[in-house]
């Protein structure tokens, strides 16, 4: 959980305390103690968190540069450019596209 979400929450908490404190008849003590020594608590806890330094930002990664072919990469795929031409040019075809279909 973020510390700012954490924080908001332990303030409701508190306020909640602070109500029932309030509204609570002070008729048994031991209980209006237990309640004020959680309020206190809780309020330790959020300037605890309060205290903390926020974390960095993280860091964006640094953009690649284009991608290069290496020379092995580029050699395979003129080899196989030509192999798909000597077959075009074996079926008598001017380009490598598909003819099209004849539709009656």
């Amino acid at each position: 959980m973020k510390a700012k979400k954490a924080i908001k929450r332990l303030h409701r908490a508190e306020t909640l305390l602070g109500n029932v404190i309030d509204q609570y008849e002070a008729g048994t003590r031991e209980l209006h103690h237990l309640l004020a020594t959680a309020r206190s608590s809780v309020a330790s806890a959020t300037q605890a968190l309060a205290a903390l330094p926020a974390k960095k930002p993280q860091a964006k990664a640094q953009e690649a540069g284009p991608r290069k072919l290496s020379n092995s990469a580029r050699k395979r795929l003129s080899v196989a450019a030509k192999k798909r031409w000597a077959a075009a040019k074996s079926k008598c075809m001017n380009s490598l596209s598909k003819p099209a279909r004849k539709i009656a």
